[in-house]
């Protein structure tokens, strides 16, 4: 009962642990800028003007050229909404706060989402981009509500960057927009505005449906376990069980070694909770879909973890042949192996997150242009045997590529396990002595 309370610590302190990063996700709408030019004049803006300084029509694509890339990265990426059919969402509480307005505390629901999940009313200075929040630049429009007659964005360079700039239409005039304040700094594509966002989005959503669902299961099966006490396991402990087992005898003790019980809770959360995600992220419908280890966010966290659970339990003898390796001349040490150690102690973690985030991240865009194909060949619908072609060339591709998905799903648990466990083994590993 110690060991399966300690392995439910760990899983907790993970999914908290993504909870507090899961704002970081470089797969929302494009920094927007302040360098916008000077909205026209109320009255100025006409339908038959769709391409003024404030750009294109979000929606515009939609009525001509499919294009499969831009959809499959819009269908991965996380959002304040969940998408369910058609105009139908499920809303998700939101958790806004602008630094000298304050905190506003609401639900998605405030928006009116309609068309491909963007709000037809603002809500204190916010508006839903297709199931995005982002905030009104304007100070006028930072209380009450107001009504959104739809939403634009264009292209613009800046500093050899190519972002997308949002804009807000409402009585008649662009309203600039700006993105949520984003972890990275601008490294990936973010950087701080005007108001943050600490929102339950789709993926933490998803996460913590994924950590509810894995405590029943585990819980379900500990009370099997005490109840049947001395008997053969059977039901979902019989089904749990053989997971465990391999965890333990093909995982932490060849790699561990005789210490490897005190490290089996971590492991077994990492295993079970990446695999419990890549799972729920193969159901195309609700409540599944969600793309969470292909979030950069959450696999960070992941190998964060992994980093912190390692140093913490390096010993003398890791260090040592990290930092001034015995019997090797100074010179090489200062300039070449020192160095190339030390490099290597924080390349293990970044080559774990990146490993885990571009699997599932390149299977999930593979399926969606699959099933692009069918709208490519078919024209948007408007060529039935390009329609029939598409679906005869799409839907085995599909199919075969989930199958793929479905292996990739245990494949890359049981990779970030063995990894971990390692690297845990590597940093444990005592000196060994030549008996003559």
């Amino acid at each position: 009962m110690i060991a399966i309370r300690k392995f439910w610590i760990a899983l907790i302190f993970s999914g908290l642990s993504i909870v507090a990063f899961s704002q970081n996700d470089n797969a929302q709408a494009p920094q927007q800028t302040t360098d916008q030019h000077e909205p026209p004049a109320a009255g100025q803006m006409s339908a038959e003007n769709e391409h003024d300084d404030c750009g294109h029509p979000i929606d515009e694509e939609t009525e001509g050229e499919f294009n499969a890339g831009e959809t499959a990265v819009h269908h991965i990426g996380d959002a304040n909404a969940i998408h369910i059919y058609g105009d139908l969402y499920m809303h998700l509480p939101c958790f806004l706060y602008a630094p000298g307005h304050g905190w506003t505390i609401t639900t998605t629901a405030a928006f009116h989402a309609e068309h491909h999940g963007s709000g037809t009313v603002s809500k204190d200075g916010y508006v839903l981009v297709h199931g995005n929040i982002m905030r009104l630049q304007d100070p006028a429009l930072a209380a009450g509500e107001f009504q959104v007659e739809g939403y634009r964005h264009k292209e613009e360079t800046v500093d050899g960057k190519t972002k997308y700039l949002y804009s807000a239409v409402i009585e008649g005039v662009c309203k600039p927009l700006d993105s949520k304040t984003t972890l990275d700094g601008g490294m990936m594509g973010g950087g701080i505005t005007s108001f943050y966002d600490f929102s339950i989005t789709r993926n933490v959503f998803t996460m913590l449906l994924t950590a509810l669902l894995l405590f029943a299961l585990f819980r379900s099966a500990a009370n099997a376990a005490v109840r049947r006490e001395g008997q053969a396991p059977k039901g979902l402990q019989n089904f749990l069980e053989p997971f465990y087992t391999f965890i333990r005898d093909e995982v932490a003790k060849p790699s561990i070694g005789p210490k490897y019980e005190k490290y089996m809770p971590y492991l077994l959360s990492a295993f079970f909770f990446i695999l419990g995600l890549n799972l729920i992220g193969q159901i195309p419908f609700f409540p599944g879909s969600a793309n969470l280890t292909g979030n950069i966010s959450v696999t960070i966290v992941l190998a964060v973890l992994t980093f912190a659970v390692t140093m913490f339990s390096s010993n003398k003898h890791f260090w040592e042949h990290t930092l001034w390796m015995p019997g090797i001349p100074p010179v090489l040490k200062i300039f070449i192996l020192t160095p190339v150690e030390i490099l290597g102690i924080f390349l293990k973690p970044f080559t774990l997150l990146l490993r885990l985030f571009a699997n599932i991240t390149a299977g999930h865009i593979v399926v969606m242009c699959f099933v692009g194909l069918i709208f490519i060949f078919g024209k948007g619908g408007t060529s039935i045997s390009g329609t029939v072609t598409g679906v005869v060339a799409s839907v085995p591709l599909t199919l075969f590529m989930m199958a793929l998905e479905l292996l990739v799903a245990f494949l890359q648990a049981f990779i970030f396990t063995m990894l971990s466990a390692t690297y845990i083994g590597m940093a444990l590993e005592e000196p060994h002595h030549d008996h003559h």
